[in-house]
């Protein structure tokens, strides 16, 4: 399956909260990457996580070689929530509102 969505991280901070995200919750570990890209490898599939940059956004794009609801893909969309939207806006998982997410 295929995700996109915008957001205001850099493109290397896009990348390396793909690979923190998705290595901890997942057992994968890191079997390609660049400038623009990292692809991550375990038993539960393979995803591909690019991003660029366009003006002050970067569009990530995240391809997994499974289903929508594998596993792996549901830990891909959860990481796409992680990103920012905003500048100066901070994501991550907490306990206070349905869901897992909480706006520090």
């Amino acid at each position: 399956m295929t995700y996109e969505r915008m957001t205001a991280a850099s493109t290397a901070e896009a990348l390396r909260i793909a690979e923190e995200v998705l290595s901890s919750r997942l057992p994968m570990t890191k079997s390609a990457g660049d400038h623009h890209s990292i692809k991550l490898t375990g038993g539960d599939g393979t995803v591909k996580i690019t991003a660029h940059r366009h003006g002050v956004a970067t569009v990530v794009h995240a391809a997994s070689d499974q289903l929508r609801t594998s596993r792996l893909d549901m830990d891909v969309q959860y990481y796409m929530t992680m990103l920012p939207y905003q500048p100066n806006e901070k994501r991550g998982a907490g306990t206070a509102l349905p869901g897992g997410l909480s706006r520090a």
